[in-house]
């Protein structure tokens, strides 16, 4: 009994480890847009600077996601999450004490490729040291703290800000990942076990290096392109991604064919339940981090609300999230695939009602009015997320876990990008001159709708119910972990 109790409770702290990187993670992308008016006053920042703020995260982890994983399979898990979170944290540091906006973006740059490293971790090392529905639990959990980070980093980064701590106003939203990072630090050597692949396997630099030039291409110009009127350079790079991306499938088979280590292995890819989940997170979370953006947008600037009562509003979605998804671990067995569709129905559904809802009020409406279709989306977005990514874990082979988190989570942040330059141009591009805030936002609901609906349809190519979790390694349900994976 004491066994099985010792083993419940370094479960337990595991997973608090995990998802406090989890946490920042996410929050990150979210928290600094609250700040970008008050440090561009202070630093002096130009307007092309205070973008790059945002854009220089997502520009380092969307290109290093994928080695990140990797590396974590080949040089051990635990010691890539560790190495990469104090990276981060150590960042995070340096961006709350910046004296200028070139010390900031350096320290943007550090923080993505930190996360980079450690966040592809947290799926490798779920999928490696649970199994069954201790497995199911530690991924629901994830979805749960990924879709509340995002939907609170409005309202952390707010309150954050109107508390105004020792006067280090928008720098607080850097600081606030240090004790988290700090805790997450000293716990995780005795929370985690180490874990790697099988031992002989080399890093694929040049897939690596392929891999990376693929996704700066297709990040680099959706982040900066609408702010900088679709220059020339845009559209090259958007070109240049295909032929890249074509001569990194090609040399991955080609490794793969002469028993070489891939960065990326196809097999992962003759999975249907992976293929497809990969596909549909690119979607899904196209129509979420778009949603946020131009939510945030409308309240502020339409309704005229402080960052603090925006971020409140946003509690009503984040009311709803922790609802559905509580919920969906238990309809996923029963329902499988249809709980993710009735996600996207959900979703659409509410998306079309809170257009309704912001064309009845108009700009300067109260925004008490959007409440009600809020919590529904978020009940949608709950139903959506934690059997999401349990999709794409429960077709990974755990001795692929690294580059198999490292692939779900380029799809979601390149997801993300994409969204927020398509949504984005539709929303900026319909607020004219007049300041039209309520018609764009009404628009932009209008295609985050559709896209919801294209999640909805997209799901039916899964298979019928949840794929069983794979044994762990080894087939030792009660070590968890081979031997040849410990150390």
């Amino acid at each position: 009994m004491n066994s099985k109790a010792n083993s419940v409770k370094k479960n337990a702290l595991a997973m608090a480890v995990l998802m406090a990187g989890t946490f920042v993670f996410v929050l990150d992308f979210f928290i600094v847009n609250v700040a970008i008016p008050s440090t561009q006053a202070e630093l002096g920042a130009t307007d092309s600077q205070i973008q790059l703020v945002v854009a220089a995260y997502a520009i380092a982890i969307a290109s290093l996601l994928i080695l990140g994983g990797r590396l974590g399979d080949l040089l051990g898990r635990r010691r890539v999450f560790m190495v990469g979170l104090a990276l981060f944290t150590a960042s995070s540091a340096l961006c709350g004490a910046a004296p200028d906006i070139t010390v900031l973006l350096a320290g943007r740059v550090l923080q993505g490729i930190g996360a980079a490293l450690f966040a592809p971790q947290v799926l490798s090392i779920i999928g490696v040291t649970f199994d069954g529905e201790e497995r199911r639990r530690a991924v629901t959990t994830y979805g749960l703290v990924m879709g509340l980070a995002a939907a609170g980093g409005q309202l952390v980064g707010g309150a954050l800000i109107a508390v105004d701590l020792l006067g280090l106003d928008w720098r607080t939203c850097y600081l606030v990942n240090v004790p988290i990072g700090i805790a997450a630090l000293v716990l995780a050597p005795r929370a985690l076990a180490e874990s790697r692949a099988e031992a002989g396997e080399r890093l694929d630099l040049p897939g690596a290096a392929l891999a990376g030039a693929t996704l700066v291409a297709i990040v680099l110009p959706l982040v900066e392109g609408r702010r900088e009127g679709w220059p020339l350079w845009t559209f090259a790079c958007l070109a240049a991604a295909l032929p890249l991306a074509l001569a990194f499938v090609a040399r991955q088979r080609r490794l793969a064919a002469s028993g070489g280590a891939p960065l990326v292995h196809p097999e992962l890819f003759r999975e249907r339940a992976f293929t497809v989940g990969v596909l549909t997170s690119v979607v899904f979370y196209a129509g979420m981090a778009s949603f946020f953006l131009v939510l945030a947008v409308y309240l502020q600037e339409g309704c005229g609300l402080s960052a603090l009562d925006s971020g409140l509003v946003f509690t009503a979605l984040a009311c709803g999230y922790l609802v559905a998804s509580a919920g969906a671990e238990a309809l996923v067995p029963r329902w499988g695939r249809q709980v993710l569709a009735a996600g996207g129905l959900v979703r659409a559904t509410a998306l079309t009602g809170l257009a309704l809802t912001v064309g009845a009020i108009g700009s300067g409406g109260s925004a008490l009015l959007l409440v009600p279709a809020l919590a529904v989306d978020g009940i949608g977005m709950g139903l959506l997320t934690a059997p999401l990514v349990a999709t794409v874990v429960g077709a990974m082979d755990p001795r692929r876990a690294g580059a198999a988190s490292g692939v779900l989570a380029t799809a979601q942040q390149v997801g993300n990008t994409i969204g927020v330059a398509a949504i984005g141009a539709i929303f900026y591009g319909a607020i004219g001159p007049r300041g039209d805030y309520a018609g764009a936002f009404e628009l932009a609901l209008v295609a985050v709708a559709a896209v919801c609906l294209t999640v909805a349809a997209l799901v039916q190519l899964l298979p019928g119910r949840p794929a069983p979790a794979p044994a762990p390694v080894g087939g030792d349900a009660g070590a968890r972990l081979s031997e040849e994976a410990m150390r």
